[in-house]
């Protein structure tokens, strides 16, 4: 009985699809920057495998379902006035959109990344997860 239910959990794993998710078009130093934060990222976070992006990009990271999605070199969040509050997670400034309280965006590097955290996850745990990377490839 054990073993027929791991067979429909590999099969269920490998028809997983596709995530779709805009990616960014950064360009110069950013790009360079997000292309090598894209090898950097964790296989898993708070439990949940990373899964391919729709389109493909280098840009553009999903764990889960989507519920858990990353992009690397969006612009400026249009809602940061200049004196927004930027929340600091293991050396990574994080402002979190008031009007969209599960966007967060990193805005004290090079490239900015937007990361969308479903309700179901904890931001805190999911933005820790990520600063180490972004530390060692967005300056």
């Amino acid at each position: 009985m054990k073993r027929g239910w791991l067979i429909v959990v590999v099969l269920a794993a490998g028809c997983a699809q596709a995530v779709s998710l805009d990616p960014p078009a950064p360009e110069g130093a950013a790009a360079t920057a997000c292309q090598a934060l894209s090898a950097k990222l964790p296989a898993t976070i708070e439990g949940l495998a990373r899964t391919e992006t729709d389109p493909v990009s280098p840009y553009t990271a999903v764990w889960g379902a989507g519920e858990i999605a990353l992009r690397c070199g969006v612009g400026r969040p249009a809602s940061m006035e200049p004196t927004a509050e930027v929340s600091d997670v293991n050396g990574v400034g994080w402002f979190a959109d008031p009007a969209r309280p599960t966007l967060f965006t990193s805005v004290n590097r090079e490239a900015y990344v937007e990361v969308t955290i479903s309700a179901n996850h904890q931001p805190g745990s999911v933005l820790v997860d990520l600063a180490d990377p972004i530390k060692a490839t967005i300056p």
